[in-house]
């Protein structure tokens, strides 16, 4: 089952207590304070990992809680600290505080740690508040309180390419044949339910990643069909190919709707290299590119995936896109690249 919003409940661990203790030893009389700090409690960390699709497993647990900090002990010694607790999310997850709205930040690699509830401060042991003045402290701090929060997990999937076009446009049919993905490919409308992503092999050791997301039909920006709960899907692709079977009605205006429907959604999103790709070719029997008006698009191609035809032009379109795309990005400078 495919999961991309989950709420969860997390708290971090509360810090140990601060302890008040005397030293006592035969021939010391006057041992003074060492009570020992409080340990630090536990911390929450949302982690990246690859090998995750999907939320599914939040929906079966919603709380988590991370370790508190063991108290001060005599002798100055100091708390134990809490364990952190993981939670690892797919690649491509935003996590945003649900009470308040706010945005506390996004994963977007395998590995990468984001802290959504930090633990609390161990409090100081009597030992700390000796002085010249003050030498038989009995103060003590107790732990801090970890931070609790309600969270809410949205999963954007990560993708090169992103697959748009209405109902049984041939989108999960050119998905399973150019990748190792096996999308639900039937002759109804919206066979598809949830977003499929496929890795794409070329030679060279050569591989993006294609997303197929539902049909999206007109007023989908506002919540029509399932347009609306999985258009975020490409919102992280670097490019869209528009798919439009070559059995339409009528090509410009199927073109120019699927194009609105980004545009109202998110004028970020439109703004992406796009291109035209005009599916289901086999039905004509022969190779044909309508005439079709594009502004901005980087190529009008026609294929058949049933019959494996045009793939190899659309493909290498794709990569060529995607190489210029990557050469103009910044490229990041560390502090050592410049010594």
């Amino acid at each position: 089952m495919f999961i991309d919003r989950v709420v969860v409940r997390v708290a971090a661990g509360t810090g140990g207590s601060g302890a008040a203790s005397f030293r006592r030893e035969k021939f010391v009389p006057m041992g003074g304070p060492d009570g020992g700090e409080g340990g630090r409690g536990g911390d929450v960390i949302v982690i990246g990992d690859r090998n995750l699709t999907t939320l599914l497993d939040y929906t079966y647990r919603d709380s988590w809680s991370a370790e508190r900090g063991n108290h001060g002990e005599g002798s100055n010694r100091t708390g134990r600290s809490g364990k952190d607790i993981n939670l690892p999310v797919p690649p491509g997850t935003i996590v945003r505080n649900l009470d308040t709205g706010a945005f506390i930040g996004e994963v977007l690699e395998h590995g990468q740690e984001l802290i959504v509830a930090k633990g609390g401060r161990g409090g100081k042991g009597n030992a700390f508040f000796a002085t010249s003045t003050h030498q038989s402290p009995r103060e003590w701090q107790p732990g801090e309180e970890g931070e609790a929060r309600t969270l809410e997990l949205e999963l954007r999937l990560i993708a090169d390419v992103g697959l748009v076009g209405q109902p049984n446009a041939g989108k999960s049919t050119l998905l399973s044949v150019i990748s190792a993905a096996r999308p639900k490919i039937a002759d109804y409308p919206f066979t598809t339910l949830a977003p499929n992503l496929g890795v794409v092999p070329l030679s060279d050791h050569r591989t993006f990643v294609v997303a197929d997301i539902p049909g999206i039909i007109e007023g989908a920006h506002e919540g029509k069909g399932l347009g609306l709960q999985f258009l975020r899907h490409i919102e992280r692709t670097r490019i869209l190919a528009f798919l439009i079977p070559i059995d339409a009605m009528d090509w410009q205006a199927e073109y120019d709707q699927l194009r609105k429907e980004i545009a109202l959604y998110s004028a970020t999103l439109a703004a992406k290299p796009h291109c035209v790709v005009f599916s289901k070719l086999d039905l004509l029997g022969e190779e044909y590119v309508p005439a079709i008006e594009a502004p901005g698009a980087f190529g009008i191609y026609s294929i058949s995936a049933a019959a494996r035809t045009g793939l190899d032009t659309l493909l290498a379109a794709w990569w060529s896109e995607l190489l210029e795309l990557r050469r103009d990005e910044p490229v990041a400078v560390t502090e050592d690249d410049g010594a």
